[in-house]
């Protein structure tokens, strides 16, 4: 008896879309049917999401599928069927109901109700007391009381916070402007004393996130929660000195704004910012602050997580354009500050590298050696504020860079204005020289060696007040000196010399004929300072960080030095030494053939061994050789032919971070100007006073469009005064919470109005 075989019949339909490894779905105009194993499980008409939810949900939950195959399957996240997930175990089938946006009932406010409002209200109740009468928040009594017009940026979904009609689902009815209101519903025009509790809840903003998960929200609208005793109210001491800098317009001006979200580009530049000032500039500081406490000082209900702020910025730093940024800010710099732009100061600056890209190496002048690193040209202005950032390439020198950095300067100095240009011996070069001052610009550098000695009659003592009031005296010479061209040119140059008191001359260099020789020394002594600003950035600011991960490779054309040209160098200074020591047996053999002749008994010529002259013409061959192999070695090759595998760390981001924190410490800087007349240690703790204030507690709250700021005092009765007139003269600038029409009014607990 033969025996039949039956092929296997299928497990999914053919038509079926793979769900995992034994489920499968059939879509049609109708509808969708899930298969597992052969068998139909689950069924959902077109239109009806909720079925749909739930069975992405049992298939994950029974782990039948996982999550990124349910997720791929049905067209959505593995973000979306984990969060469909949480709503199931917490609500059942009615949490994967999709949510209305808007009003989900009748408003409760009647014209009856809101007649009875006004009533109570013109009896002189509290806002809380007509809310507690009439069964009501606080909030539908504003809006009968016609106090507000819009939601306050609170939850929409809130039967009684909408008045009948109301577009909740309408964004441009979302108020920048809007502020929360202390629990027990007391304001300033009750005539009644002001009650902020301590840490109160932040203003719940769950419709609103539920509109940015849904990509309808552009940005959150600031809502503050009045409290007593918030923590890192003292952040918001920043924002009158924030402002000249330009980092927010800045931004808007090339970014425009980030995609449709709850945190938008604003809360962002806020967030680095804050974080910089609070000395944790990276995106990981993020996790060492509460997210409710820089939330507070954002106008949000919490801080965006470390996640968030990398996703944003790299959204930013793809649109490569991080030199438009930098060219922004420098062109507001210029008109903050127009009279710091006569001298300005540029100074290339190396960030090392450690971990295993294969980067370029480039020497670290701070170290003392030649390590992986990248390289940037910093500019700044008379006083040594940063003003602006140039990505610098791998190996280029001080000179080039110089050159290279003339359409940058014109960009904020204006096609016309004369500005000195103060650099090190990094930069010399007459070609360099001569290029900048057809450009417009002065030089002003040290002389590089060698040079002559001046004779001790051309110094005069000089006696010259600074700008800073400090009396100095100087022993001077000024002279001129011509500096050869290529092609035969001179470039004729001002030399000011300065004699130390040891008798050593310093000769330095420029162009500028007005300038005072005294204040040519001084101007070209406070170069340094661009130095120590960066030490402080690194200290403080996070200047060398990796803040991106990111990387490219290198220009495989780019030309680079042969290390065969060093090779073959090498080999022509042994083959010389070789050479030398030849001559040496040779001279040696000829003294002692010559010795052996003149002895006693002695007779006929002095016989030399020829060995020694065979060395000196065998050495001579190897080190011609050598200079034959040296002259056909070039001095540079192709990158790609000695470093195939060279990368380049992604500057985008840096740029981008480079601005926030030059913002930050410009920022920071003018608070401490301003402090200085007010504190007797100012010139050494004004910064270190900040910092403290920056961290500072405080009360918020909110009357007549005005954001109050009330410190708590600091450390020292000192500090806390000096603080006090600080808020005093920030308080007259009016500014503005960005975002808002809210004016911030900065006070001192117990130091109200310092005369």
């Amino acid at each position: 008896m033969s025996r039949v075989s039956q092929p296997v019949l299928p497990l999914l339909p053919a038509e079926a879309r793979p769900i995992g490894p034994v489920a499968g779905m059939v879509t049609t105009g109708e509808g969708s049917v899930v298969f597992v194993a052969g068998q139909a499980s689950f069924a959902f008409a077109a239109g009806d999401e909720t079925a749909r939810r739930l069975a992405a949900v049992q298939l994950v939950t029974t782990k039948i599928a996982s999550q990124a195959a349910v997720a791929a399957a049905f067209g959505v996240s593995a973000v979306t069927v984990w969060r469909w997930q949480v709503e199931f175990a917490d609500h059942g089938v009615s949490g994967l109901m999709p949510v209305k946006p808007g009003p989900k009932g009748p408003s409760k406010l009647t014209d009856r109700l809101a007649a009875r409002i006004r009533d109570l209200d013109g009896q002189g109740l509290t806002l809380a007391e007509i809310a507690q009468q009439t069964g009501v928040s606080t909030a539908t009594v504003r809006v009968a009381l016609g106090r507000v017009g819009v939601s306050n940026g609170q939850d929409t979904s809130s039967e009684d916070t909408v008045p009948e009609g109301e577009a909740a689902d309408d964004l441009g009815d979302l108020s920048q402007d809007a502020v929360g209101e202390p629990e027990d519903g007391r304001g300033q025009d009750d005539g009644d004393q002001l009650v902020l509790s301590v840490l109160p809840a932040p203003v719940p903003r769950t419709g609103e996130r539920r509109l940015a998960r849904a990509g309808l929200l552009p940005e959150a609208p600031v809502v503050f929660t009045p409290g007593a005793h918030l923590p890192l109210a003292g952040l918001l001491l920043v924002l009158p000195a924030l402002e000249p800098t330009g980092l927010l317009v800045a931004f808007e001006s090339v970014f425009g704004r980030l995609r449709n979200g709850f945190y938008g580009l604003r809360s962002l530049l806020l967030m680095m910012l804050f974080l910089a000032l609070l000395r944790d500039p990276r995106a990981e500081g993020a996790t060492r602050v509460r997210p409710a406490d820089l939330g507070r000082v954002l106008g949000l209900d919490r801080a965006p997580e470390v996640k968030t702020i990398r996703r944003k910025m790299a959204e930013l730093a793809a649109d490569q354009r991080g030199t438009d940024v930098q060219a922004a800010l420098a062109i507001a710099h210029a008109h903050a500050r127009p009279d710091a732009l006569g001298f300005l100061h540029i100074d290339g600056h190396t960030r090392v590298y450690t971990g295993q890209r294969d980067l370029p190496k480039m020497h670290v002048g701070r170290l003392h050696l030649a390590t992986h690193a990248t390289a940037e040209t910093w500019v700044a202005d008379a006083d040594a504020d940063p003003v602006l950032v140039i990505p610098g390439k791998p190996g280029a020198s001080l000179a080039g860079e110089l050159v290279g950095s003339i359409p940058h300067l014109r960009s904020f100095l204006g096609p016309h204005r004369k500005a000195t240009v103060i650099f090190d011996r990094g930069g010399w070069s007459p070609a360099c020289f001569q290029t900048l001052i057809q450009a417009g610009l002065h030089v002003l550098t040290y002389r590089k060696a060698p040079y002559d000695q001046l004779p001790e009659n051309a110094f005069r003592t000089i006696a010259w007040t600074d700008p800073d009031g400090k009396r100095r005296r100087y022993r001077l010479a000024d002279t001129t000196i011509d500096l050869p061209l290529d092609g035969g040119d001179t470039l004729r140059m001002r030399q000011v010399t300065k004699q130390a008191d040891d008798g050593t001359q310093i000769p330095i260099l420029t162009s500028n004929t007005r300038l005072a020789a005294s204040a040519v020394c001084w101007r070209m002594a406070r170069r340094w300072r661009q130095e120590g600003y960066f030490k402080y950035a690194r200290t403080h600011f996070a200047l060398d960080v990796l803040d991106c991960y990111t990387d490219q490779g290198d220009d495989p054309a780019r030309m680079v030095p042969n290390p065969a040209k060093q090779t073959a160098r090498n080999t022509i200074a042994r083959a010389r030494t070789s050479l030398a020591a030849a001559n040496a047996d040779l001279a040696d053999a000829i003294d002692d053939a010559v010795a052996e002749a003149g002895r006693p008994g002695h007779h006929g010529t002095a016989q030399v061994n020829p060995t020694p002259a065979q060395g000196v013409s065998t050495a001579a061959a190897r080190l011609a050789d050598a200079v034959a192999a040296s002259r056909d070695t070039p001095s540079h090759i192709p990158l790609r032919q000695v470093r195939p595998n060279a990368r380049l760390l992604d500057e985008e981001t840096k740029l981008l971070t480079h601005a926030i924190r030059m913002s930050a410490y410009n920022a920071e800087t003018t608070l401490a100007r301003m402090i200085a007349p007010h504190y007797a240690r100012a010139e050494h703790e004004a910064r270190a006073l900040l910092r403290e204030a920056f961290t500072l507690p405080g009360d918020i709250h909110l009357t007549d469009g005005q954001l109050h700021v009330d410190l708590d005092p600091a450390t020292a009765p000192r500090r806390s005064r000096a603080l006090a007139a600080l808020c005093q003269e920030l308080t007259a600038t009016e500014t503005t919470y960005p975002g808002t029409n809210l004016k911030i009014i900065y006070t001192v607990k117990d130091h109200p109005n310092p005369s």
